[in-house]
């Protein structure tokens, strides 16, 4: 009947225009340093099994194929595209991009979250903070004196200074970075962080430029990775799914007013 074609349409609907929400926020995104793209995905719902396939026939043979109706799809999960975005020269000493594997570590309340953003500032004190709106301290922290003249990070993730009257450079923190088993599992709570769970995985601690971790290049930032053309190219897919739904959702009220004006004739 076409009520199951209004249900299935429905959940079209619905499905489609949680993916353009998805898209919208990832165009919105655009210009947002360290920013992963998510993209959804979709699965389809349950049958009905009208005939099942093998059963017997009339004939005495086997059915080959089955009857299944199906009732529709829904938006499985979002998936957090972790490709690199492009390195942006930026002018700020303690700007830093992670050239591969790795996010940086900062203290949240009482946990530590996690993020490609890399525009790193001093705070009143003195120690290293993230540029969000909340100004996280880096983990482990990292404190840059007054009499600091020059800060030069390594690409091993190496914090030195130099002071006036004295060339030598002196070391005054060391930047870890965190990996997970599957990153794509992390949740996304915005000011550029992620949080830990249980899909991810724990943490994995090390230093940059060592082994599976990413180096870091001090003087850059990491853009978004989100593609702009590729996104407006699948908002106008969606878009158009969409309008197929609505589509199918007429056709299906058009043939029940049919049925319902048949004992008329």
């Amino acid at each position: 009947m076409a009520i199951v074609a209004l249900h299935s349409a429905a959940t079209g609907l619905k499905a489609t225009s949680q993916n353009i929400d998805i898209i919208a926020n990832n165009i919105a995104n655009t210009n947002t340093v360290g920013y992963k793209a998510l993209h959804g995905n979709f699965e389809d719902l349950l049958y009905q099994e009208k005939q099942q396939p093998g059963v017997e026939n009339a004939a005495g043979g086997q059915r080959p194929t089955g009857l299944f109706v199906g009732l529709g799809t829904r938006l499985s999960n979002t998936q957090i595209d972790l490709t690199q975005g492009s390195p942006v020269p930026d002018t700020a000493e303690l700007s830093m991009l992670i050239s591969g594997q790795g996010f940086f570590q900062v203290t949240n309340g009482d946990q530590i979250s996690y993020t490609r953003a890399g525009n790193f500032f001093q705070n009143s004190e003195g120690d290293l903070v993230l540029g969000n709106a909340d100004g996280l301290r880096i983990e482990p922290p990292i404190n840059i004196p007054e009499e600091a003249v020059n800060v030069s990070i390594s690409a091993d993730g190496t914090v030195l200074i130099t002071v006036e009257d004295d060339p030598n450079q002196q070391e005054v923190g060391q930047i870890e970075l965190a990996n997970f088993t599957n990153p794509t599992g992390l949740r996304p709570i915005g000011g550029n962080l992620y949080e830990e769970t249980s899909a991810s995985g724990p943490p994995i601690i090390g230093n940059p430029n060592d082994g599976s971790f990413g180096s870091i290049q001090q003087g850059f930032l990491e853009a978004s990775n989100v593609n702009p053309v590729s996104e407006l190219v699948r908002l106008i897919t969606t878009q158009r799914n969409f309008e197929f739904n609505s589509q199918s959702i007429q056709a299906a009220d058009e043939i029940l007013q049919v049925i319902a004006n048949l004992r008329r004739f």
